[in-house]
């Protein structure tokens, strides 16, 4: 009879203290990182709400402002007389001319105003300041009060952000966020409002819009640029038709 045979029990595996620290390392990143997630998701879901609350919000502003102007019309005609409308507090302003036989004030003044190009434009605060600085220009522009519907068009289909001194396209509501959150401005409807209505962060605002580079209008400028616009030139103040020649541009 062969001898019996005893089987070894199985023996205990330490594992290395190590080993067991980077596994409890990674369980705690990978629910750090879940966690993470989840709370993103949920922010993005309540940051939704509150730009879709804040566009509902700017769209009965701008209605209202239009029944309101609607009404004053309405009640200066049933009283025999004109309704004239307030003073402008917002300008878009384009370059006309080059820089050829251009005096360095002008010049200087283009520059401040940050339109360094044939067909570049801006918006602009009216203040008495902007107004002085228009004049000494006015040869080289032509400007006038841009309605809500240029103001949204120009910043939708020609907008570019500045970041780190690069022209961005504002493609994500997140670009405008990062460079002017602070501001309380988070998304393109609220850039549109605060440009529009002239906000109190209008600077900011209007200085992270790059220049806006728009084309040649539809038939091309009038052969009398020298002479101003209501003489039948182009340049100068062209009140509320700049929104027509914004078309022709856009």
């Amino acid at each position: 009879m062969p001898p019996s045979t005893t089987v070894p029990s199985a023996q205990h595996i330490d594992v290395p203290e190590t080993l067991l620290k980077k596994r409890k390392q990674n369980e705690k990143a990978r629910e750090e990182k879940l966690a993470a997630a989840a709370a993103a998701r949920k922010n993005s879901v309540a940051k939704r709400r509150i730009l879709f609350k804040r566009a509902e919000t700017y769209v009965k502003e701008y209605v209202n402002r239009e029944k309101e102007e609607i009404r004053l019309k309405r009640a200066a005609r049933a009283a025999g007389d004109f309704y004239v409308p307030g003073d402008a507090k917002l300008y878009f302003v384009v370059r006309i001319k080059g820089v050829s036989k251009i005096a360095p004030k002008p010049r200087k003044v283009l520059q401040l105003l940050r339109l360094l190009q044939i067909n570049n434009g801006v918006f602009l605060k009216v203040n008495k300041a902007t107004e002085q600085m228009l004049k000494l220009v006015e040869p080289y522009i032509t400007y006038g009060e841009p309605n809500l519907k240029t103001v949204r068009e120009l910043i939708y289909k020609r907008g570019y952000g500045k970041v780190d001194k690069q022209r961005v396209p504002l493609s994500s509501n997140a670009i405008i966020e990062q460079a002017l959150g602070k501001y309380d401005i988070l998304s393109i409807e609220d850039l549109v409002h605060e440009i529009f209505t002239v906000g109190p962060n209008f600077k900011q605002a209007s200085n992270f819009l790059w220049p806006f580079k728009l084309s040649n209008p539809t038939g091309g400028w009038r052969t009398r640029k020298f002479k101003h616009y209501v003489q039948g030139g182009d340049h100068g103040n062209r009140e509320s038709n700049i929104n027509k020649l914004v078309r022709q541009m856009n």
